[in-house]
């Protein structure tokens, strides 16, 4: 039984006055994350003082590479993200077995 798990770690710079709207945009994708983005077990949003994380779980690193060049991902969640960045995000994927 393979019982690995995959995860996709987005950490995106967002001033504090801009995360109720980061909020709205993980709120408004989360269900449709998991609903069609194939491999997708789960979405968490974590916040901290210095940077807002998004933890994004799939059934392998090739369902993770997959969504982020996916129409949701690319057209969707970093079109309403791009506006609320001070810079780039940084977009890291572990597996864990």
């Amino acid at each position: 039984m393979n019982t690995s798990k995959t995860f996709l770690e987005i950490t995106l710079k967002i001033n504090e006055t801009n995360r109720e709207a980061a909020v709205g945009v993980y709120t408004k994708y989360k269900a449709p994350f998991l609903t069609e983005v194939k491999g997708a077990k789960s979405k968490d949003l974590l916040i901290r003082n210095e940077d807002v994380q998004v933890l994004h779980g799939f059934d392998s690193v090739n369902d993770a590479q997959a969504y982020l060049e996916s129409k949701i991902f690319s057209n969707d969640v970093v079109n309403e993200l791009t506006p609320l960045l001070e810079e780039s995000p940084e977009i890291r994927i572990y597996s864990v077995l």
